[in-house]
């Protein structure tokens, strides 16, 4: 639902201003205003190609981020592959938003039932029904796409479908906001994101608004802030509805329940390219949930999966050779994406042109920096093997010994909690550092006394997973509540990459800092809260010091740990200001905790025999 890629349109125009020369846009923009159902207008620009001689497919994009008030010169990245075939594009503000009238809420619970209500889902009908009718030359087919919160909207339309849509496009959609994406991780507030998102999406109608924080770090005014009760106490004061949703109703609730759009989703009534990112930093499990639910009751219409080695939307940008310090071998997957895939897909469906995707998933496997096909996800050939954490800091696939000591241990205290990227953290909105953080080095923290290391031997060859990668953690606590954060690492050789420097003048400042050489690159990083242990709906304690199996899903991965590197996995309590911290006492709601409910407490890591804490790989042979 959160977009970092705020309206790329607007991005596009505003270099284009920059230009001493303005160049000429090949396409015509028009504005109106679009009728729903219940008598609201929408703001929609209409961009249609100047050279246009036959009719052409719509293909609609629905944002609460702005429409553009010029035509796009250049074309944007986004289009560039698209915009060779040839299509009506249509970008629409939802209701609520900008010059579009209506109240914005937020929201993802659609209504079926209800002839009366009104959401994304009748909004999309009721716009691709006016624009089919009313378009010139558009030859009756529609196609929707977008992503994040556009990708949402575009995700919504499985539910109620127009006769006239032939393909959708959901791209790093949010599937159901308690239990991943966005605002929270199996009911972890990420803490962050949701009040700043909140913040900047409803301060304001006619414009996106950041927050002011008025220190540089954001740790530091987020560590100051104390309980979360502070953020209306202090500075909201009951002033961003989606915030006081989010607080009022910490556990998986009816409202949660509601918002949760996609376990309405049993098949996909239109062909649908599910896209993400293997280092979304927003919404990396929603396309995933979408792909398996359209599957359910066995795919009525074409339903398939991509996903590649990208942060939120990356793929969108013109050439996606590399995330942070981390490069593809020389692959532009964005622009090869949009290229071998996206453009042919649309082009299959709505220009009745090429040929229908023969595979179910796509996945640029990264480790080995190769495209891949899939007909079946995940593989059949996958095999689910147990890595085990071992007493001595050593991970094998051997089980831990029987006379293992049966536990490792540290302190864990919410005064001074693990930051989840190096200091200073910028705000998620501006700042840029935001977007690649999932790749950050790890030797950052770990060498922090409450942070966990659990190193395997160099490997001796190519180890690749492909499918869905789960930790299994035994472990305890001396408080009554308690998080866990596991993160699977790849750690490169110390001469992973030659020097670049002269061997005669040395390195020049800034080559360390550049180097591969040991990098720890996260693959995988998750939150578990044992509050939701038993379950999500009725949180409860944990008894002190009493081992409890923490199962943490570590989603859908395809990478290949290079022979020579090594594989790591971290364990740790606090992930600040990413997640909310912990109390370590339980309380009704950490919501409403005091600051006297943050307490220090001593974690427990079991690597025994009996209590073998793992992580389940699905290895191809």
């Amino acid at each position: 639902m959160r977009n970092v890629i705020i309206s790329l349109f607007t991005l596009a125009l505003t270099v284009c201003s920059a230009r001493t020369e303005p160049e000429t846009s090949s396409f015509s923009l028009k504005e109106v205003m679009i009728p729903m159902r219940d008598g609201v207008h929408l703001q929609t620009a209409i961009l249609t190609p100047l050279n246009q001689s036959a009719p052409l497919p719509i293909l609609l994009e629905r944002t609460p981020y702005g429409v553009p008030s010029n035509p796009p010169a250049p074309i944007p990245a986004r289009w560039a592959e698209l915009s060779r075939d040839g299509y009506i594009f249509v970008i629409q503000n939802l209701r609520g938003r900008f010059k579009s009238e209506g109240t914005f809420n937020l929201s993802s619970y659609v209504n079926l039932t209800d002839p009366k209500a009104t959401n994304e889902t009748t909004d999309a009908y009721d716009t691709i029904e006016w624009l089919v009718k009313n378009v010139p030359q558009n030859n009756g087919r529609a196609g929707i796409f977008g992503v994040s919160y556009d990708g949402l909207t575009a995700a919504l339309t499985l539910l109620h479908p127009h006769p006239a849509l032939k393909a959708i496009s959901e791209q790093a959609s949010p599937a159901d906001e308690w239990m991943n994406d966005d605002d929270h991780h199996y009911g972890a507030l990420r803490l962050s994101y949701d009040f700043e998102y909140a913040v900047l999406e409803q301060a304001d109608k006619n414009a996106n608004t950041h927050f002011a924080f008025d220190v540089f770090d954001t740790y530091e005014w987020y560590l100051k802030l104390g309980p979360i009760s502070n953020i209306n106490a202090k500075y909201l004061h009951d002033s961003i509805p989606y915030w006081n949703d989010s607080v009022a109703h910490p556990n998986y609730d009816e409202f949660w329940h509601k918002e949760a759009w996609v376990n309405q989703l049993h098949s996909s009534p239109v062909p649908n390219l599910n896209v993400a990112g293997f280092w979304d930093q927003e919404d990396p499990w929603g396309p995933w949930k979408i792909f398996r639910n359209s599957e359910k009751d066995g795919a009525s219409a074409h339903n398939v999966m991509v996903a590649g080695p990208w942060y939120h939307g990356e793929w969108q940008s013109p050439k996606g050779d590399a995330i942070g310090q981390i490069s593809f071998g020389g692959h532009e997957t964005a622009r090869e994406f949009r290229e071998q895939i996206e453009a042919p897909f649309f082009r299959y469906y709505l220009h009745g042109d090429g040929e229908k995707i023969a595979w179910k998933a796509s996945t640029f496997q990264s480790g080995s920096n190769t495209w891949r096909t899939y007909g079946s996800w995940p593989p059949k050939e996958a095999k689910q093997t147990n890595l085990y954490l071992q007493p001595d800091g050593g991970l094998s696939f051997n089980p831990p010994p029987s006379a293992a000591k049966a536990y490792v241990e540290y302190i864990s205290d919410p005064a001074n909690p693990v930051p989840y990227r190096p200091r200073p953290i910028s705000p998620t909105y501006p700042g840029g550092d935001w977007r690649d953080w999932e790749v950050s080095d790890q030797r950052f923290v770990d060498h922090r006394p409450d942070v966990l290391s659990f190193v395997s031997a160099p490997l001796d060859h190519d180890l690749t997973i492909t499918g869905p990668v789960a930790a299994q953690l035994y472990a305890s606590t001396s408080g009554t509540d308690s998080d866990f954060i596991v993160k699977l690492i790849d750690i490169y050789p110390d001469n992973a990459v030659k020097d670049s420097w002269d061997p005669d003048a040395g390195p020049k400042p800034g080559d360390y800092a550049k180097s591969l050489n040991g990098y720890e690159l996260p693959i995988a990083m998750e939150v578990r809260r044992g509050r939701f242990n038993e379950s999500y709906e009725h949180p409860a304690p944990l008894k002190p010091n009493q081992p409890n199996l923490f199962p943490i899903s570590l989603r859908d991965r395809d990478h290949v740990f290079l022979k020579g590197h090594r594989i790591m996995l971290q364990v740790q309590s606090t992930w600040f200001p990413l997640i909310d911290r912990n109390p370590q006492k339980f309380t009704p709601s950490i919501y409403t905790a005091t600051a006297a409910d943050y307490i220090k407490a001593t974690q427990r890591v079991y690597c025994s025999s009996v209590l073998p804490s793992h992580i389940e790989l699905p290895i191809m042979p």
